[in-house]
């Protein structure tokens, strides 16, 4: 199989898949050593739905009993700002941090969804020399050491990675070079003792990337486009062969829920807090997030969570 029909077929050809609006995999039924919520894809801008709606998620999750350890956000904190003037931008962000403050106590580690990247899509000339351009914004709102980062709990290393770039006045799903490097070093140093969990805004491998469109391509190919899965699946899942520790992946985006298991890997895709962008559902999938319980064993249990009921 060539590499075009394997972006076009990977999230169908897998061990196993489960796509229900509320799903979750079977687990040890010991006490798990982290308990902690992956919230996505809120996309807040101002307007009574959105604020009120981020309200009640981060206040609903806050709540929760037994408590969650940590926030793990997926990316797309805000609508837009790809094509949004500087003012608009911090006025998104300013909004995002507002409700924060407010509405949540919990701990938050982030990844970047292509949402949060600013001028993407903006042709203004002096966007691209301004030091917020790009990236940097977002890293700096979100007071995180990179873009793309590791951090440790219990006996579970948790890998955020960088997976939305600039293309064309798009953006494509990859891992860039220098983010490759970095990656297969952190794999090999982590002791084989240590459980993984790698966190992408874009799914590594998913099922429902292939359902985003509502038809297929003339020739009857599912169109799955280069920024609804990752373009390099094929060469991170065969890096990931070379590590059997790790043990799931997680990601948002698709807005859309799945679990995917494929060599021996469970990849998860993980809904939406703003649905179909503050419109309601989303293709029969609820505004939601995950709560996610790992255990020493490695076992992985997931529960979605319709805040608004």
């Amino acid at each position: 199989m060539n590499r075009r029909h394997f972006l076009q077929q990977s999230a169908l050809t897998t061990a196993a898949v489960s796509a229900l609006p509320l799903s979750g995999l079977a687990a040890s039924d010991a006490k798990p050593s982290i308990r902690f919520a992956f919230m996505t894809d809120v996309h807040i801008k101002t307007g009574a739905v959105p604020e009120q709606g981020m309200q009640r998620a981060f206040k609903h999750v806050n709540a929760l009993r037994p408590k969650v350890d940590f926030i793990l956000n997926g990316g797309d904190a805000i609508m837009d700002a790809m094509k949004a003037t500087k003012a608009k931008v911090e006025e998104q962000w300013d909004l995002w941090n507002t409700i924060l403050a407010k509405e949540n106590t919990l701990p938050m580690y982030h990844c970047i969804g292509n949402h949060d990247a600013w001028g993407w899509q903006m042709t203004e000339p002096e966007i691209k020399k301004d030091p917020l351009y790009n990236k940097a914004w977002v890293v700096q709102q979100h007071q995180m050491p990179g873009r793309y980062y590791s951090f440790i709990k219990a006996n579970w290393k948790f890998i955020v990675l960088d997976s939305a770039h600039e293309n064309n006045g798009g953006y494509i799903a990859k891992v860039d070079e220098e983010q490759m490097q970095w990656l297969q070093k952190e794999l090999s140093g982590t002791d084989q003792s240590m459980h993984i969990c790698i966190a992408s805004h874009i799914p590594i491998v998913s099922f429902v990337s292939g359902f985003f469109f509502d038809k297929t391509e003339d020739n009857g190919d599912r169109k799955i486009s280069r920024a609804l899965l990752h373009t390099d699946s094929f060469t991170l899942t065969e890096l990931f062969r070379n590590h059997p520790n790790i043990r799931c992946c997680l990601s948002g985006h698709i807005h859309l829920q799945d679990i995917v298991e494929y060599r021996g890997i469970h990849y998860y895709c993980n809904g939406a807090i703003s649905g179909n962008w503050w419109g309601g559902a989303f293709k029969g999938f609820d505004p939601a997030y995950a709560v996610f319980e790992f255990f020493k064993d490695g076992s992985v249990k997931r529960e979605m969570i319709r805040y608004d009921l």
